[in-house]
């Protein structure tokens, strides 16, 4: 009524109320009353926003690509940032009278677009690609410290890079040279597995081997074990035998020392005898042949005689002319005989 209006602004805005060209209020979240027609009212926003970006740039290998992402800023200077841009505001519903605020986030993205284009173009494309994180913390990193955003009043809060995209044909080329990798590593891995399982086969059929190598060492040392036990039993035993062929040897020694002995003893009882003997007989040799045969026929004992007178018969056999002697006789004389015995 009477051009006098009211304003009230959130805690997201600030607004400054200029009249007569004069500075008379300002502040965040404001309410009053002021005069239209004399009054000139800016409202700058100092919540913070969200600018989403997206561009194209080239990389060091001269592969275009796609950035992609999101910028957070704040007005952290509003009276300054009202000094270089318009946000006057005009009617009840506080239209800004000018474009000027639109052109606060495009100045911001040309400026992180200039510092992007630092980063990736000193990068090739493959690593580009990967390098989201490391061009947003170096890009970060320099719009801090950045002059332009403090000439502006501006405070960016946060950068994030969404993706970095080449286009779809090298996109579908590097498709299909990871895909080409891939499966060589799937080959390789096929490869690998059967080379690991062959390997192993090997390992176990070594292992065997060894196995059986050691198996047939012990064999070997059990064998070689028993022979030296063998030999030493037989050494033993050949011991045992050879103490007992010497005892033998002994005995047959104290034996033959026994014989040698016994056969002087009878050597010397035999020359006792014969001495005795030709001693006993000494005194028949002086007798005459015919006093002993008749000291011989004075024994009673008939067949003694008779074979004693053939015994004559014989001797003067070349004086006798004819001699007849009966088988009665000699009947007689073995009849005899076998009644004796």
């Amino acid at each position: 009524m009477f051009g006098v209006q009211y304003i009230k602004v959130p805690p997201t805005q600030y607004v400054l109320y200029y009249r007569g060209g004069q500075l008379r209020r300002s502040g965040a979240g404001l309410a009053f009353f002021y005069f239209r027609p004399s009054a000139s009212i800016v409202i700058v926003p100092i919540g913070s926003a969200d600018v989403p970006f997206i561009f194209n740039e080239i990389t060091s290998d001269f592969q275009a690509i796609t950035v992609q992402g999101q910028l957070v800023y704040r007005v952290q200077d509003p009276k300054l940032i009202a000094s270089l841009l318009n946000y006057t505001v005009m009617g009840a519903a506080n239209h800004y009278i000018s474009e000027d605020p639109q052109k606060l986030p495009q100045r911001l993205v040309n400026l992180l677009q200039v510092l992007v284009r630092a980063e990736v173009q000193r990068l090739p494309l493959r690593s580009a690609i990967y390098a989201t994180d490391t061009v947003a913390d170096s890009v970060m990193t320099k719009l801090k410290t950045s002059s332009e955003l403090a000439a502006l009043g501006v405070e960016v809060l946060g950068l994030a890079i969404q993706a970095i995209k080449p286009v779809p044909e090298m996109a579908r080329a590097l498709e299909a040279e990871a895909r080409e990798e891939l499966l060589r590593r799937a080959d390789q891995a096929i490869y690998d597995r059967r080379n690991s399982a062959v390997e192993q086969e090997r390992k176990i059929k070594e292992n065997e081997l060894n196995t059986e190598i050691a198996v047939e060492e012990k064999k070997r040392q059990i064998r070689e074990t028993m022979v030296d036990a063998n030999l030493a039993v037989e050494a033993k035993e050949q011991q045992v035998r050879t103490a007992k062929l010497n005892g033998e040897i002994a005995l047959e020694n104290e034996r033959k020392q026994l014989v040698i002995a016994r056969a002087e003893n009878l050597k010397v009882e035999a020359d006792t005898q014969a001495y005795s003997i030709a001693a006993s007989l000494q005194p028949l040799q002086k007798l005459d042949a015919s006093v002993l045969q008749m000291l011989a026929v004075q024994n009673t004992d008939p067949r003694l005689m008779v074979s004693q007178a053939l015994k004559e018969i014989a001797q003067n056999a070349g004086k006798i002319g004819n001699l007849n002697i009966s088988p009665e006789l000699f009947e007689l004389l073995m009849k005899e005989k076998h009644s004796e015995k």
